[in-house]
């Protein structure tokens, strides 16, 4: 009972506080203007000076430094056509005519691609498919002059040729590292595609050694989204410091355009077959006059091996490095010169590099004996055997 009072009291003085102070803010709102009221702090933010814009990212630079070096290329050759052997039928000449032409016609056949000037002596470094059978050549460079170039040396196997113009004060691309590139890498191709000019297309690293393309004998491609086009042939790779990493080579198309597969020859093997064209106008590679076989898991259980690395002989050329050896078909090679194989083409890569003359160590299998060839290297002929 006496708590009860005593809450209604409370309740009763509380309210009476509230009106009280409810009748001075009213009467006398001056009273609280000596008060000092607590704001929150002004929200910033950072925007950039007037008349600037935030810069995405940019590969321009990466543009300005490479692209001064990569050229146009077109090239004419004249075809001769011999008429249709049908003209020299005296009962089709009744029929159609005594003033049909029997005399051979010819006609200018052009073509466009690329190339990357790679050398302070202005060589230009391009697709051998590119200027192959050309009667003449003509280089457009990026400062819009225009020189006639010499053929130094091609290489079909690799697909890859050098031009030389005569001109003073030409640029010359930064060389990058091709082996270092990883899938996912940032690349940009820049060529002539479809002659419409110089054309900077970017893309990835879709994957790196790729082969079995039948593309060129030699095949160890860097593969790129980045648009490549006919008339790319012969352009630069290029990472995104502006350094050439590839050849833009050939592309795989159902339709004649870019679909996101495109090849490029490595820098680093461009870069070999280039010094030996300048040195010796062709490439020196080593031979050994075999044809060789991929073992597979059915022939190593024939053969008796525990493994499927290294590769049969399936042929030996006569007289050729093999035979002098004494090697015969059905020998099993795992090692050359202390390098062990792992099939055709690691095989291919060593063979190649060895230097003509060379006397080499071939260790393999013969009727499942251990065996050792000592082969003295010849020099490859154009489209030879291995």
């Amino acid at each position: 009972m006496q708590l009860g009072k005593s809450l209604t009291f409370a309740f009763q003085v509380i309210t009476a506080g509230l009106a009280l102070a409810f009748v001075i803010i009213i009467l006398k709102p001056d009273l609280l203007s000596g008060l000092n009221p607590v704001t929150a702090p002004p929200t910033t933010i950072n925007r950039p000076p007037a008349g600037i814009r935030p810069i995405a990212h940019s590969y321009a630079p990466a543009v300005a430094r490479s692209a001064p070096a990569v050229v146009n290329i077109s090239t004419a050759k004249v075809v001769t056509e011999r008429p249709n052997p049908l003209l020299e039928d005296p009962v089709f000449r009744r029929f159609f005519g005594e003033g049909l032409s029997t005399m051979p016609r010819q006609r200018l056949e052009t073509s466009l691609g690329s190339g990357v000037i790679v050398g302070p002596q202005g060589h230009v470094l391009t697709n051998n498919h590119v200027i192959a059978e050309a009667d003449q050549i003509v280089v457009q460079f990026a400062d819009g002059r225009v020189g006639e170039a010499t053929l130094v040396g091609a290489d079909p196997e690799s697909d890859l040729a050098v031009l030389e113009v005569d001109l003073p004060d030409l640029p010359q691309i930064a060389v990058g590292s091709s082996d270092a590139l990883q899938v996912g890498d940032i690349v940009l191709a820049i060529g002539n595609p479809f002659g419409v000019g110089q054309t900077v297309t970017m893309g990835i690293v879709s994957a790196t050694g790729r082969s079995h393309l039948g593309i060129s004998t030699f095949e160890n491609f860097i593969q790129t989204d980045a648009a490549i086009n006919p008339g790319n042939s012969g352009g630069a790779l290029v990472n995104a410091a502006g350094e050439l990493v590839g050849i833009n080579t050939a592309i795989f198309s159902r339709s004649g355009g870019s679909q996101g597969i495109g090849f490029a020859i490595p820098v680093s093997l461009a870069n070999e077959v280039q010094q030996q064209i300048v040195d010796h106008g062709r490439v020196v590679r080593g031979w050994l006059g075999i044809e060789i076989q991929e073992i597979t898991p059915e022939l190593a259980e024939s053969f008796g091996l525990q493994s499927t690395k290294g590769f049969i002989i399936a042929g030996v050329l006569p007289n050729g490095p093999a035979a002098r050896a004494d090697m015969q078909p059905g020998d099993i090679v795992t090692e050359i010169a202390g390098t062990r194989i792992d099939g055709p083409s690691t095989a291919l890569e060593k063979i190649v590099m060895l230097t003509p003359g060379e006397r080499v160590v071939l260790s393999g299998w013969r009727e499942q004996e251990p065996t050792q060839w000592t082969v003295e290297i010849d020099e490859r002929p154009q489209n030879g055997l291995h």
